[in-house]
């Protein structure tokens, strides 16, 4: 059965992008934040090894999270975390592994930034469109692309300050794509107890915001 990414994406509110300088850091950034209850994790493929790192987040990973992989851009890449045990992927743009990804059943969040990129993706076969950088326009153009297409759920990533969370749920997003604000360093060595902290405190502001 092929994974409701969008059911899994509207439950969890949070989606954490790990981009780390190497693996051994992306699974320790990543261990922490499934610890602290953050279901859902992406870990980029700008990381060294990172089908090593989704291959030891899977194997951690508490029952009823989900790991996939980021800036997925190639069908070989594709083939590359499939076998690495991706359960979703995410893209950066409009590119050719959205196709390719769900032609495996693989549910894809596509990125795109403007309403012809988000419709594409989804013709192409993307589950859902990452808004990116959302941070370009803020919750005011999201909420501007959303009104031509309400059908189409919207993850806004990039930026995405603790003061952003509630504008963008209250403009339809379902859901937020956490890197640099939440992870920090903490994926390249960092501090982990920091890292904790910052996932507390924006779990909490997404439920208020949220309503959940």
């Amino acid at each position: 059965m092929t994974l409701d990414l969008v059911a899994e994406l509207t439950a969890a509110r949070v989606l954490a992008v790990i981009r780390g300088t190497d693996a051994a850091g992306a699974v320790a950034a990543g261990t922490a934040l499934l610890e602290e209850g953050v279901r859902i994790v992406e870990v980029a493929l700008t990381t060294p090894d990172a089908t090593r790192a989704i291959e030891a987040l899977r194997a951690a990973a508490p029952a009823g999270s989900l790991v996939g992989a980021g800036t997925v851009l190639t069908t070989a890449d594709v083939a590359d975390v499939a076998a690495a045990g991706a359960q979703f992927v995410v893209t950066p743009a409009v590119v050719e592994s959205i196709g390719e990804a769900a032609r495996r059943g693989l549910p894809v969040a596509a990125g795109a930034l403007t309403p012809t990129e988000a419709y594409n993706a989804v013709r192409l076969g993307a589950s859902a469109v990452k808004l990116f950088p959302a941070s370009v326009g803020g919750p005011a153009y999201l909420k501007a692309v959303r009104d031509p297409f309400p059908d189409i759920p919207f993850v806004a990533v990039g930026g995405v300050g603790l003061a952003d969370v509630p504008g963008y749920f209250r403009a339809g997003a379902i859901a937020l794509g956490l890197g640099g604000p939440l992870v920090g360093d903490a994926a390249s060595g960092g501090d982990l107890d920091a890292l904790r902290g910052r996932a507390r405190t924006y779990l909490a502001a997404v439920r208020e915001a949220a309503g959940s």
